[in-house]
């Protein structure tokens, strides 16, 4: 049981002969607001408009199609995005709160999707809670976000491919690069890879690559799945999970993460699957 003490009495009442585990918490304003918000995105979720998607992506999973699997994923994002815009607005007019700073940092929204909400929350700390340890940590965890917001240089990313030799980030500059993190044992991401490898096979004559950056933790995993999958691009990684130095230096704690680079080592995109990625890419690649 989650709870959460900040000015307020609170009221818990318990039945430990229920075999669910029953409780209730009243009284507490934080408590209050993050259930709010976890009603808002179930619900979202559980929408006829969710469920009928979903549905039609079994049916095209099924028959491989690709493009519809595309589209649909498209029309969710954007069914989503809708509820995920109206959490940001909560968020944002709500005074400081541990709840808000909880909701935040456990990814409740995409962090680089609504990276001015996480931006204008810790303003607001700033000036309100100066000195909470809370706070202090919030503010520190945005301050990191800054180094790869869209808009700023690529951090530079140095690491063995699988023949053992250095490559650099940097050494890609003049392309348009999609710096991929994934690993083999992530699901999401061997889903995704098909889609990259068909838009990586669209383009790469027009002027863009892949640079993958594996977080596996065993040479042999990670070389199955590149050939498993069909992946001809650039691969590094140092073979540390989630401890790798690229890894920490993005700020990364969950994958798959990609980012959109620039040919000047720019980040001009995000977290871009499915067809969003082949629409981005055409927008820089087929007018050239």
């Amino acid at each position: 049981m989650n709870i959460i003490l900040d000015r307020t009495d609170i009221e818990v009442v318990v039945d430990g002969n229920n075999p669910q585990g029953f409780y209730e918490v009243k009284g507490s304003p934080d408590l209050d607001l993050i259930r709010q918000v976890q009603d808002m995105l179930e619900k979202a979720n559980n929408s006829p408009d969710i469920a009928k998607l979903n549905e039609e992506f079994t049916v095209a999973a099924q028959k491989q199609d690709q493009a519809t699997m595309g589209q649909l994923q498209e029309k969710y994002q954007q069914l989503i995005k809708k509820e995920h815009d109206k959490v940001a607005q909560l968020l944002e007019q709500k005074a400081p709160s541990l709840a808000v700073i909880n909701l935040l940092q456990n990814n409740t929204l995409d962090k680089d999707k609504y990276y001015q909400t996480y931006i204008n929350v810790a303003d607001k700390l700033r000036k309100a809670w100066p000195n909470y340890t809370q706070s202090k940590n919030f503010i520190a965890f945005v301050d990191k976000m800054k180094a790869t917001a869209i808009g700023q240089p690529a951090p530079e990313i140095a690491l063995p491919n699988p023949e053992g030799q250095i490559v650099k980030l940097s050494s890609m500059k003049g392309k348009y690069v999609l710096v991929d993190f994934w690993a083999k044992w992530c699901g999401p991401c061997r889903q995704e890879n098909p889609n990259v490898v068909r838009v990586y096979n669209k383009y790469k004559d027009k002027g863009f690559t892949v640079f993958g950056v594996s977080l596996d933790r065993k040479k042999e995993d990670w070389v199955q799945a590149i050939q498993q999958d069909g992946l001809t691009w650039t691969h590094v990684s140092d073979l540390k999970f989630w401890q790798s130095e690229a890894a920490k230096t993005y700020n990364i704690s969950a994958i798959p993460f990609s980012l959109l680079v620039d040919p000047d080592g720019i980040i001009i995109d995000k977290n871009l699957r499915g067809a969003a990625l082949e629409k981005r890419l055409a927008e820089v690649l087929d007018k050239k």
